[in-house]
């Protein structure tokens, strides 16, 4: 079994700039590539896990979404990154435009259906695991799934919640909340574990 850190794309990763349908709209936000090495030395498998309604709403497909990913990841290797170990989007909205991703799911965010997966194809410790999101619906799934939580302010910490089929779960906190994600980075490689490398 092995840990990871979990990691949203749009305001994380990248600037979020909201329904990033094309590559060149694509901006990675300062020191990622460096931090996601400091991570991968120090252990940990990289998991994206994200909502991308543009797919529910008709404005992209999913091939066009993993070729967005695919161009991200060629980028962020470009400048020092190591190769990602797993990328895992939802397409589905409750109210989505496109008739066949109009759907209760339990991959969209908060719901932890895309943790669950990534974790057992991966072979994933999940509560040896970490998340860091820019939203509160990334902390609760990543809490639904058993990992610690990092709340990070480079994105959209302080929209309302997006648009989910249950009430939020207004009790769950995060554990950590940070200006970015050298800072969760930092907090994560400094928490003791009793995991067995």
């Amino acid at each position: 079994m092995k840990r990871a850190v979990f990691l949203d794309r749009d305001g994380v990763l990248i600037e979020d700039v909201d329904l990033l349908c094309r590559t060149e709209q694509i901006r990675i936000l300062a020191d990622v590539p460096r931090v996601l090495q400091r991570l991968k030395k120090a252990g940990f498998q990289l998991v994206v896990v994200s909502n991308q309604a543009v797919v529910a709403r008709g404005i992209a497909t999913e091939n066009e979404v993993r070729a967005i990913n695919e161009r991200l990841e060629k980028m962020l290797i470009r400048e020092g990154a190591p190769r990602l170990d797993g990328w895992y989007f939802c397409p589905h909205h409750p109210n989505a435009s496109v008739a066949e991703y109009r759907k209760v799911c339990e991959c969209r965010k908060p719901q932890p259906g895309l943790f669950l997966q990534a974790a057992q194809e991966l072979a994933l410790d999940l509560r040896e695991s970490f998340t860091v999101g820019d939203r509160i619906t990334d902390i609760v799934a990543g809490a639904k799934a058993g990992t610690r939580n990092i709340l990070v302010q480079t994105g959209q910490h302080n929209a309302p919640p997006i648009q989910t089929a249950e009430r939020l779960d207004t009790s769950i906190r995060p554990d950590y909340i940070c200006r970015d994600l050298l800072a969760a980075a930092e907090w994560i490689v400094g928490q003791k574990t009793n995991f067995n490398h």
